[in-house]
């Protein structure tokens, strides 16, 4: 359940849709919906000038809108600062307005990863790709905090994971300067809905949010029965008893206490430490490997030796 100080009626744009910028002309054909949420719905889009796939937002209120649009804004910036690969750099490619319906509604374009919902991608690769896409999107927090920014609504909805682990948050409507009252939120994810602290924008708020995801892709059943819990009743402690009774949890259990509780100096420490539990698995699935047997490792050697004596023969003759 979703909570925001925004509502608007909701836009409903089937497949092949053409939205057509006001002011630049661009022309995208909508492919798919990517997510809705209380202030905007995004779609998967293709540019008609360059065939290119793009996530495009169209929102229902311009200030906030206009909010999301001066975060990747800050967001470009920064990439460009630190001379970041040129994918970074796009975070915004165009901001428009589209007439529907007698009313002008603005929308901004941004950079698209090709992939699917987080918990599809789990669902599909095995939940061990966590190691890799968790770290994936620890750093794209660090990149918003770092500009001053908290994410606020993160949720698996919010998360899309490409083939190799890459991760891209597609929408920013619940982004918040740091200190402020988050914006908009989804209540498992939520500090506050936990009695775990403010919804004061912090980093720590983020790193609370991204343990409870993990939670819920791993050990979804009992995270279920906790939410349902009275207000009164529920806590932070519902959420580290489950930590500490899942075995799918296990690995992550340090790391995801640490989060809970808010106890990491910065998002780089939690990135760090992040890296060093998945090399320590990597590590050890390395040394759990069964050794491989004589007669291969010995045929492999004989397969070799013939491959050398015929190429051999066939340069010399």
């Amino acid at each position: 359940m979703e909570s925001s100080a925004t509502t608007s009626s909701k836009i409903n744009l089937p497949q092949g849709t053409r939205i057509t910028g006001r002011w630049n002309g661009g022309r995208y054909i909508i492919q798919r919906l990517l997510g809705q949420g209380a202030n905007g719905v995004v779609f998967l889009v293709k540019r008609e000038k360059n065939g290119k796939l793009y996530a495009l937002k169209l929102g229902f209120d311009t200030l906030d809108i206009q909010s999301e649009i001066n975060v990747l804004k800050a967001l470009q910036r920064q990439g460009r600062r630190r001379g970041a690969a040129e994918r970074d750099l796009n975070y915004l490619v165009e901001v428009d307005d589209f007439t529907f319906q007698g009313r002008e509604i603005p929308f901004y374009v941004m950079r698209y990863v090709q992939g699917e919902p987080l918990r599809a991608f789990l669902a599909r690769r095995g939940p061990r790709w966590l190691d890799v896409v968790g770290l994936q999107l620890l750093q794209q927090l660090g990149r918003l905090h770092n500009s001053g920014w908290v994410f606020g609504d993160l949720k698996p909805e919010n998360v899309l994971a490409g083939a190799y682990g890459e991760v891209e948050l597609i929408d920013f409507g619940g982004v918040t300067g740091e200190g402020r009252s988050v914006k908009q939120f989804t209540e498992w994810y939520d500090r506050g809905f936990w009695s775990a602290g403010s919804r004061t924008a912090d980093p720590a708020y983020d790193w609370f949010s991204f343990a409870v995801v993990c939670i819920h892709l791993l050990a979804e059943t009992p995270l279920k029965k906790a939410a349902t819990q009275l207000p009164q009743t529920r806590s932070r402690s519902d959420l580290l008893a489950i930590v500490d009774g899942h075995e799918t949890l296990a690995p992550y259990r340090d790391w995801l206490k640490r989060a809970l509780n808010g106890e990491f100096r910065d998002t780089a420490e939690a990135c760090r430490l992040w890296k060093e539990l998945v090399a320590d698995r990597f590590a050890l699935r390395r040394r759990s490997r069964p050794a491989t047997p004589g007669w291969i490792v010995g045929a492999f050697a004989v397969s070799v030796t013939l491959l050398v004596c015929a190429l051999y023969l066939t340069f010399r003759f």
